[in-house]
């Protein structure tokens, strides 16, 4: 409404905008998703389910937010790495993390049933946010790394801790008490010497987390179809689509083999 006289209540709004040439991150995590994996009976230490659904509503915030050129996640928790040049919601740090979290709630409910098939959702999750600005690709790449490094110590203690509760016997209690003040060294020995598990041949996903960036797809068409296989009719298009990785991101070798993710303007 046009010269309202109580337009002027705008004036209170706080400027929020992301300084400008630095990397964006948008980090998402579940709020009391130990209660909610727990009412939900979600397989311990890892389940399959919940970590595949959490990778669909990341993909969904990347297709929606085409500036976003790295993403990772782990358990309940998602980071969104938008590009140094982004100019999407005038880089304005509330819209931008406001809009990624409603988006990604929503979709966590949306394909529940994709994942979870007949198990009911019992009530909606929630999920928090905050902005981290990085001035230098190192410094990005040092965040990924960091999460990533706290994917590893935590997936090692989870797998030990519920080891030691489903099929040691212990109570949790115990369980913690026993834990309490070992080093990977000493959790790696205890699940191999105890269990006979080698954490090593774990899933990548629950040791490493996902990773999710873009590649280039070709889509295939034909201007007549009738002439379907035949060459001189075939229109091929790229596109790019979201790929989701299980790897390491604290090696240089990572950012070798994408050097468009650093790159990209």
């Amino acid at each position: 409404m046009a010269n309202c006289k109580y337009e002027y209540v705008r004036n209170f709004e706080v400027a929020d905008k992301c300084l400008p040439n630095c990397w964006i991150v948008v980090r998402l995590d579940g709020k009391n998703f130990h209660r909610f994996s727990d009412e939900h009976k979600f397989v311990k230490p890892n389940d399959d389910r919940a970590l595949v659904l959490m990778q669909r509503c990341a993909e969904s915030v990347m297709n929606e937010f085409k500036d976003v050129v790295i993403a990772y996640g782990q358990s309940d928790e998602f980071s969104f790495v938008l590009k140094k040049t982004t100019t999407q919601f005038s880089r304005r740090a509330s819209k931008l993390m406001s809009n990624m979290v409603s988006l990604f709630s929503s979709s966590y409910v949306y394909h529940w049933k994709e994942f979870f098939g007949d198990v009911p959702l019992l009530y909606p999750p929630a999920f928090d946010g905050r902005v981290v600005l990085y001035p230098s690709d190192q410094n990005m790449r040092d965040y990924l790394s960091w999460r990533q490094a706290d994917c590893h110590i935590n997936n090692l203690y989870n797998t030990c801790f519920w080891s030691l509760v489903q099929d040691g016997g212990c109570s949790p209690k115990q369980a913690e008490e026993q834990l309490r003040g070992t080093f990977s060294s000493d959790k790696n020995e205890l699940l191999f010497s105890q269990f006979e598990i080698n954490y090593n041949s774990l899933s990548e996903m629950y040791r490493k987390g996902s990773v999710l960036i873009w590649e280039l797809v070709e889509d295939i068409s034909y201007k007549d179809q009738s002439a379907k296989g035949n060459e001189g009719s075939k229109v091929i298009r790229k596109r790019r689509k979201v790929k989701c990785l299980h790897i390491d991101v604290i090696r240089d070798t990572f950012w070798n083999d994408h050097p468009e993710i650093l790159s990209v303007t």
